[in-house]
Formats: C-alpha cells, structure tokens, sequence
C-alpha cells in the first residue's frame, strides 16, 4: 500500500548502525517499507478555509500491491455534491514512469486522466495535490541530513531533498522539501514543502500513529498551505477502521470499476 498522503508514512527496522547512516540511506529505508497489502478504510477530509468555515468530507479507501507497484481507489460517500467521485491511482516504483490517475466526475458521467501538467494541481479542493496522493521516486531528489532534533519526544533525522529536475518540480509544485524522519522506526512525521510560487509553503504534521497489525499507519495527518506566514487553507485526514489482508483483485482497481461506485 502506497497513498500519498501515506506516500509520506512508513517504517522498517534498520540494523545498521544510526551513526553511520547516510541521507541516501535514510530515504532507501524510509521507501523500502512494509506498509501493508491489500488495505481497506474509512476517511475523513476536512477542509477549513482561513476564516475558520469547514467542509467535511467522507470516503472509502482501497490499496493493493501489484508486484513493486500499488494501484489505490478512493471512493466519495458524501456529501451529496461529490458523492460517487473516484480517484485512481497506478503508482509505479519504476521511477523512469510516469504514475497513472483517473478522476471519475459523476455529474459528468465522465472520467479524467490526470496528466503530468495537472499534478501539482489541488485534489479535490484540499491542500493536497495530486502528487501527494502517490509515493516520492526515491531517485528523484538529492539529500542530506540537514540536522538532527526530536517531535513530540521521539529524535529525527531532518532530511533536505532538492528535486534533480524541472520536470520533477512542475508535477510536485516543490522547489524543496524537508522531511522529519523518526530515528526509531523510519517514519516520516512532519515536512515542510518549499512551493515554486514565492512566499508559499506547505506544512505537513502526522497528528496521530497507530500501528496496526504490526504497521505504521497516519490515522490523522494536517496539511496547511501558508504564504507570507498566513495560513490560507488547512486540510485534515483522518483514517477510521484500518484493515490489512483484504478480499481484493485487479478487477477492482480499473476505470470501468470507479465509474460504478463503490
């Protein structure tokens, strides 16, 4: 399993030792992850604009592995003016391809490629975009242990990746990134992204980790979109009734499946 706003989650005990680790190392380790297979879940999306007003949305999330890749489906349950829309993700470990993404629109009966141009793009009026909602290609960034400090009493590694292409910037929207990587279990809890338009950043915080049959899950994660130090737009995920080792196949992560519902 590989959603991205789980693209930033995960874990897997490292034997060597945390002195001699490298910047390289630590990203190998935080993508080399067991994060599950064939999951299930709830979720929650809400959106507050920065006068406080909120949005609250549901959905039904599936992921499953295919080999080295992870094709994942979210499914809108309500409210009523975006019930029905899904999204497709095929994302591809082979960092030389592009990750395929359908938007199916309901009121459209109608779905949409998402294409590389649109991936910087907003998902579905949150501060996540649709880059977000697949994993980083490891080998498409440069970095190095900017520092060391600690969140909420567990000791990171604070990771500085630098995209090694413009084309990498233009479907992420990211000039630069930093990325707080636990040092006990390799999961990133917090990141601050460097958008291309000047004064804008994006702050992600993991408001809540479970681990659950043995894996480290993002039960709730804040975005929030500032410019020049004003929070313009904030977006919470919350993830409800978590399951692993689903009854889930191919068939149900295709185009034609999305557009019947779920």
């Amino acid at each position: 399993m590989k959603t991205k706003f789980l693209f930033l989650i995960s874990i897997l005990v490292f034997p060597m030792s945390l002195l001699a680790i490298t910047a390289d190392e630590i990203a190998r380790q935080v993508d080399e992850r067991d994060d599950g297979d064939k999951s299930v879940s709830t979720m929650e999306m809400i959106l507050i604009d920065k006068h406080g007003n909120k949005r609250v949305r549901k959905m039904k999330n599936y992921s499953m592995d295919k080999g080295r890749d992870t094709h994942s489906v979210i499914f809108f349950l309500s409210p009523a003016d975006v019930r029905n829309t899904a999204f497709l993700t095929y994302d591809y470990h082979d960092s030389n391809k592009d990750d395929d993404q359908w938007l199916y629109l309901p009121a459209l009966k109608k779905t949409k490629r998402i294409a590389s141009s649109d991936k910087s793009s907003s998902f579905m009026g949150s501060d996540f975009t649709y880059s977000d909602m697949t994993s980083r290609d490891v080998d498409d960034y440069n970095y190095r242990i900017a520092k060391e400090t600690s969140v909420r009493g567990h000791k990171v590694w604070v990771m500085e990746s630098i995209p090694k292409t413009q084309k990498t910037i233009d479907e992420t929207g990211y000039i630069k990134s930093y990325m707080f990587v636990r040092q006990d279990n390799f999961v990133v809890v917090r990141a601050l992204h460097i958008l291309k338009e000047q004064g804008r950043k994006k702050y992600l915080d993991v408001k809540k980790l479970e681990k659950i049959d043995g894996i480290w899950v993002a039960t709730e994660i804040e975005m929030k979109t500032t410019k020049d130090k004003s929070t313009l737009h904030r977006t919470i995920l919350k993830l409800d009734d978590v399951k692993f080792n689903q009854d889930l196949d191919d068939a149900f992560f295709t185009v034609r499946r999305i557009e019947k519902g779920v």
